[in-house]
């Protein structure tokens, strides 16, 4: 993640962070270029579509979302025992939370569902894992379509995409609450080199660093239950191997627990 002017690397500790944070790195290549008229942008899009397809289809991925929900709403609902936090507030993302359970709740169907009814999607998910598998006269059909007029196009886009509202509204909420519940506070890599002993009773669900933008070197992050290693690796060239600089680096912590 990027502003202006710092840079925020991020690494999940648990299977279920990671799967939301790959959602919604699938749902912002998807908006990024949903509505660029150009074939090679509509290429691009339809396959981040048919990525988060094969994501959201896996069995247990609906299940998962309950839980994370679920765990938050238990969360939430300890807050109101707390004299400092705005009531109003709270019950507003509680009903946010609660509407998204009762919306998982009820369905009957896979989180991908209605893109299994497209037959477009269908031929070109059969070949999309092969090197130039959608290759124009591997594909005629898609071919076809990408000469359709550019409206046509974003058109099906858009209604493709629409299938995921529901999943993005629950990824952002979920990530939202998980990154706001970290109280930030400035550390120092000693010669790039950084450690701390994390609070077992309490879990972390996601460490982020936040560095200057334009900084020469990057963390790479690794952590358990216990323990939190960070290195400050430098790299001259995407050619060479990146290594540990011998430097003291002051960065951001966050550390995730909610």
């Amino acid at each position: 993640m990027t502003s202006s002017d710092t840079i925020i690397y991020e690494q999940p500790l648990n299977e279920r962070m990671r799967s939301l944070l790959r959602i919604e790195y699938l749902l912002d290549r998807i908006h990024a270029r949903i509505d660029v008229p150009d074939q090679w942008s509509n290429r691009a899009t339809l396959e981040s579509i048919l990525e988060t397809q094969a994501l959201l289809s896996r069995s247990d991925m609906k299940t998962e979302f309950i839980k994370e929900l679920e765990r938050h709403a238990s969360t939430l609902a300890a807050l109101y025992q707390n004299p400092g936090v705005d009531p109003a507030r709270l019950n507003a993302i509680q009903t946010q939370v609660q509407d998204l359970l009762q919306s998982l709740r009820g369905r009957e169907n896979g989180l991908a569902q209605p893109l299994k009814n497209s037959e477009l999607l269908n031929t070109v998910c059969q070949r999309i894992s092969i090197p130039a598998g959608t290759c124009d006269f591997d594909l005629p059909t898609y071919h076809f379509w990408l000469q359709t007029p550019a409206a046509q196009r974003l058109a099906d886009l858009h209604d493709w995409a629409a299938a995921f509202n529901e999943i993005d509204q629950v990824v952002k909420l979920c990530l939202k609450l998980t990154r706001e519940s970290a109280e930030p506070s400035q550390e120092s890599a000693r010669e790039g080199f950084f450690q701390r002993n994390l609070d077992h009773t309490t879990p972390c669900q996601l460490i982020r660093v936040q560095l200057p933008t334009g900084a020469p070197w990057f963390p790479e992050i690794s952590a358990g239950r216990h323990r939190l290693s960070i290195r400050m690796l430098s790299q001259d060239s995407a050619n060479e191997r990146p290594t540990q600089i011998s430097e003291n680096v002051d960065f951001g912590l966050h550390c995730c627990t909610l």
